[in-house]
């Protein structure tokens, strides 16, 4: 008699970080530094780096184009199923960058303009989500099954 072994692969339990922190180089430095922490803590450590550029990229962006006087940006880490996902929210929903497929490469000899290139680079997809007044949220996200 031949018996079929069937396994149930369980999606892993949702888990969720945010926090609140200073739209400051020491503020971005942090979300980076969570980022990497938790993920390693969530059993994550291959998908670390990825995310970490990726929110230190983002994290950036809230501190130099999202910075308002007075108010904090967020970050939020959440993985559900097999998807991790990264938003970092603002209060400058003015401000909004140019979406997926948008982005321009800036020229060879600047400074600055490659941000969301790498955002582009090292997630699935990516996003912004407006609102509500006066934020906006531009969102990340690494598919965690290769």
């Amino acid at each position: 008699m031949n018996q079929e072994i069937v396994r149930t692969q369980h999606a892993p339990a949702e888990r969720a970080f945010t926090v609140l922190l200073s739209p400051t180089r020491r503020g971005a430095r942090l979300a980076r530094l969570l980022t990497a922490a938790h993920l390693g803590a969530w059993g994550l450590p291959a998908e670390a780096e990825a995310a970490a550029h990726i929110v230190a990229e983002l994290a950036a962006n809230a501190m130099v184009h999202g910075r308002v006087k007075g108010r904090d940006f967020q970050l939020a880490l959440t993985v559900h199923g097999s998807t991790l996902r990264i938003e970092v929210t603002d209060t400058r929903g003015d401000s909004v960058p140019p979406g997926p497929g948008a982005v321009k490469p800036p020229e060879d000899d600047a400074e600055t303009g490659r941000g969301l290139l790498i955002v582009e680079a090292l997630a699935d997809h990516w996003g912004i989500a407006p609102g509500p007044v006066p934020r906006k949220t531009v969102w990340a996200e690494i598919n965690l099954v290769r």
